[in-house]
């Protein structure tokens, strides 16, 4: 039965760069497929587009560009401010992520906010993903598919 959009589905997979440095994968994640419903919107939409259709069992290999996957790279999201800005008990790291509240309309979200540098007295807040503008490749198998 080939999946359908409302499908949940299980996948062993492997994610990779053009180089072929793997990024994620089930083994890196304890060998536990991962777990999704089909139009959900719990994976990338490459991702969750490329299983439409496939059957049990079946192993195939897909490219994603940027805007199928995290999105583009958007200089214009990446802030500095002072180092005075942060609690007395956060010492800004490189490669630290914070969870930043930001107020849209009439709800606040919580967004993750990565510190790309620190010098003097100014942090580098990048509040993209950090696979924004990344071209991504998957190995992907399906191991099981349930209809609601």
């Amino acid at each position: 039965m080939p999946i359908e959009n409302g499908d949940t589905v299980k996948v062993e997979y492997k994610g990779f760069f053009d180089d072929g440095e793997v990024f994620d994968s089930t083994e890196r994640n304890g060998g536990k497929p991962l777990e999704f419903t089909v139009g959900s919107h719990q994976v990338i939409p490459g991702f969750e587009n490329s299983v439409i259709g496939k059957e049990i069992n079946q192993e195939f290999e897909i490219r994603l560009e940027p805007k199928e996957a995290y999105g583009e790279y958007h200089p214009e999201a990446v802030q500095v401010v002072s180092a005075k800005e942060f609690p007395p008990e956060i010492e800004p790291k490189v490669g630290m992520m914070l969870q930043v509240q930001q107020k849209h309309e009439d709800h606040e979200h919580t967004i993750p906010v990565w510190i790309k540098k620190v010098e003097n007295e100014e942090v580098t807040l990048d509040f993209n993903h950090p696979m924004a503008g990344k071209t991504l490749n998957f190995k992907i198998t399906v191991k099981e598919i349930a209809r609601p």
